[in-house]
């Protein structure tokens, strides 16, 4: 039996508890989790913004140390750091074969062998097929990596998901080139790496826009070159100041919150794109001019978790780390103890922190 935080009720405070991980099946490892993040997908799956099924352990930013491994594995061993993700990879359906590894539709054993079980022996929902709130996590192995032994355990949580899917938003779905003028729309967790991805790409001009002081502020600190308040009446026009008259290149959208997803266009110069890596909740549909788009030539990018590729861009984003270009320290708000998550939780929601961590 493992320590967890369990969601029993949508939108009612996760209960810490004890439940029972199951040993990994073929393809599979078990991992003692030693850190993990606090992403806002988790408050919304735990809010319901997504239906599900209860009880459920979400949690799926993580890093820790592998405890045993199913058959077949060979890409790890006992005793390995790794980074944990919600992506996985079966290496052979389409998406998987095009390099759109958080889009495999492939099947996973893992999904209906119900690896997680109450101390009565209910089932438990493994959130994401990840369920990192919890002392041990049976993740499928392509969903690890190896880490080498001098990065911390909170920073190297957070390249699970807030820095892949912030920075690959920018060098793996847009593409960015260099000389581009970039607009990053939200500058929480996620955005202020992809911050961080179009300065090491590039990017002539880097627009942090937020509608919180502090974080605009905060966003020099990652490679923004100048800030915008979204609801100052002459954004559009300051924005544009800033980019030679013409708006920019890319607009990264990566909140979910429907104002910002509609006013992205506005800040895109014609030919350029909105890269939407902000999801919303279920039933909340921005509303975009589409003869704008049209007559623009404006793209729409959809980014899921950065268009990563695990094995690919962890380690090379690790190597950033270690040549002092990449950010990671500097991301972590507050840590926390298991039994303190709610309390992550409330910072989390109340806008305050880069990213919570909770130590194991």
């Amino acid at each position: 039996m493992v320590k967890a935080a369990v969601c029993r009720e949508f939108g009612a405070p996760l209960v810490v508890e004890e439940i029972e991980v199951s040993p990994p099946g073929p393809g599979e490892v078990r991992v003692t989790v030693k850190a993990c993040a606090i992403c806002h997908s988790d408050i919304m799956l735990a809010e319901g913004s997504w239906g599900g099924v209860l009880p459920g352990v979400y949690g799926h930013e993580a890093a820790g140390e592998i405890e045993s491994v199913g058959e077949g594995v060979d890409t790890v061993v006992v005793g390995d750091r790794v980074v944990i993700s919600l992506i996985r990879s079966c290496g052979q359906c389409h998406a998987c074969v095009s390099g759109i590894h958080p889009s495999c539709t492939g099947e996973f054993g893992i999904d209906s062998s119900a690896p997680l079980s109450g101390s009565g022996g209910e089932a438990i929902a493994h959130g994401l097929g990840t369920a990192t709130f919890a002392e041990q996590a049976v993740v499928d192995a392509s969903q690890v990596v190896k880490l080498p032994d001098d990065i911390p355990w909170a920073s190297a949580s957070m390249l699970g998901c807030g820095v892949i899917t912030g920075f690959g938003a920018v060098v793996n779905t847009a593409k960015i080139e260099a000389g581009s003028h970039v607009a990053v729309i939200g500058c929480g967790g996620v955005g202020i790496n992809s911050l961080q991805g179009a300065a090491l790409a590039g990017a002539r001009t880097v627009i942090a826009i937020d509608l919180e002081a502090d974080k605009r502020d905060g966003a020099f600190e990652f490679g923004a070159t100048h800030a915008v308040d979204p609801t100052a009446p002459d954004a559009v026009d300051e924005v544009k100041a800033l980019t030679d008259g013409r708006g920019v290149d890319y607009a990264f959208v990566t909140v979910g919150a429907k104002p910002a997803i509609e006013s992205a266009q506005w800040f895109v110069a014609a030919g350029g794109a909105v890269v939407i890596a902000g999801m919303t909740a279920t039933g909340v549909n921005p509303e975009i001019d589409t003869t704008m788009i049209a007559d623009s030539s404006q793209r729409i990018l959809g980014s899921k978790m950065g268009s990563g590729r695990l094995a690919i861009d962890i380690p090379n984003l690790v190597d950033l780390y270690a040549q002092g270009r990449l950010k990671l320290d500097e991301l972590v708000s507050n840590t926390y103890s298991l039994d303190e998550i709610n309390d992550a939780i409330a910072s989390t929601k109340a806008g305050s922190a880069r990213r919570n961590v909770i130590i194991f």
